[in-house]
């Protein structure tokens, strides 16, 4: 599948910091999808609902626990969500309600439809397991699961997008 830029699907991943969670999704989903020949197809991005940790990369234990499976993160950096966000992702995907609720608030009407959670596409999500936690302020274990949520959501998401794209 070659399509061009304009026309690729474009996810975004959005937690708080857009240091831990979000960069996570965004390293994983991104290796998902190459592995899949889907790459010219998705374009994947993260972000932040809040100005934290603008230009840095993501937190160190995030970086050593996804190079331990095999995903880089270490090229990404903190950004701050963007209105135009809104209207350029065709999935803008929270990992908590927190921050669904804050891009709720901040997208336009006409873009709503756009939102959701990442754990929507993960089964988990039937057995009511609908945030990804905020591993920042716990251990190296947190990180981990982090990634085994964002691995198996990342699955659903694209078996959805690759049905979209055939």
């Amino acid at each position: 599948m070659n399509r061009g830029e304009n026309t690729k699907t474009r996810v975004l991943f959005v937690c708080m910091g857009n240091i831990c969670r979000s960069p996570t999704a965004e390293a994983v989903f991104r290796h998902q999808v190459i592995a899949a020949g889907f790459e010219n197809a998705i374009h994947i991005d993260s972000a932040g609902t809040h100005d934290y940790h603008i230009g840095a990369p993501p937190d160190p234990r995030a970086q050593k626990a996804a190079a331990r499976r095999g995903y880089d993160a270490t090229e990404l950096r903190a950004r701050q969500v963007d209105e135009t966000d809104f209207e350029v992702f065709d999935y803008i995907l929270a990992m908590d309600r927190a921050n669904l609720a804050i891009l709720e608030r901040e997208c336009p009407p006409q873009y709503s439809h756009k939102l959701g959670l990442l754990m929507q596409y993960s089964e988990r999500y039937s057995e009511g397991v609908e945030e990804v936690p905020d591993p920042y302020f716990g251990g190296n274990q947190g990180f981990e699961h982090v990634l085994n949520m964002v691995e198996e959501a990342g699955r659903g998401l694209l078996i959805r997008l690759r049905g979209e794209n055939s």
